[in-house]
């Protein structure tokens, strides 16, 4: 059996636009934000999805219920899905850390195998929470096409563990760019395989992107 799990990040917000760091805090669609959602249902019109999950974040879920709502399948929210949680810098600029905290900020950037915030996750333990709720979704889901709208850092560290990238390289392109669209075939005996990564699509030979 496999089950192919699409991940898809949440739309422009109004932190996004602003540079404000977001983590686990609240905030909202933009104008673009919507537009990119709406975008997103058309995209994914031919996929027949058989869950829907979404983090319990607003912006999350504002998303999903553009892109989904049309859909007959209700959609589950869970904590386990939501963004990499930066403690104190959450609701700051990204100037203002970088005034405060340069080197915290450098090793966010640059060097995230080093990240170390007072309070805050890890990188390692985002990795660790975001591949526990697969875990979770693939033992209720096996065989299904199943849809998870989520986070930049939340997906690409699913991501990263599945092209087997260590987290020193986390950052490296594909960038994951608001609404993109991943995917991952996961098979029962634990064989996967990457066929898409943030709208590009990979090689159905070699996994590897253009």
């Amino acid at each position: 059996m496999t089950t192919t799990l699409h991940l898809i990040r949440h739309g422009e917000t109004n932190w996004n636009a602003e540079g404000r760091i977001q983590g686990q805090m609240e905030s909202v669609l933009t104008d673009l934000g919507r537009q990119q959602a709406s975008e997103l249902r058309e995209k994914l019109r031919h996929y027949q999805f058989d869950q829907l999950f979404c983090s319990s974040s607003k912006r999350a879920q504002q998303t999903a219920a553009l892109a989904f709502g049309d859909r007959r399948q209700a959609i589950t929210t869970a904590d386990a899905l939501r963004e990499i949680y930066l403690a104190d810098w959450e609701g700051h600029l990204y100037a203002d850390i970088e005034g405060r905290d340069p080197a915290g900020i450098h090793a966010f950037r640059h060097q995230p195998h080093l990240f170390k915030v007072a309070g805050a996750e890890t990188f390692y333990q985002l990795q660790a929470r975001a591949l526990n709720a697969v875990a979770a979704i693939l033992a209720q889901c096996s065989g299904l096409e199943v849809a998870v709208v989520s986070h930049g850092a939340w997906i690409k560290s699913v991501l990263s563990h599945y092209e087997d990238r260590p987290i020193e390289r986390f950052w490296e392109p594909p960038r994951m760019h608001n609404c993109c669209h991943s995917i991952i075939k996961i098979s029962d005996d634990g064989a996967s395989r990457i066929v898409r990564y943030a709208d590009l699509d990979t090689d159905a030979q070699t996994g590897a992107l253009p």
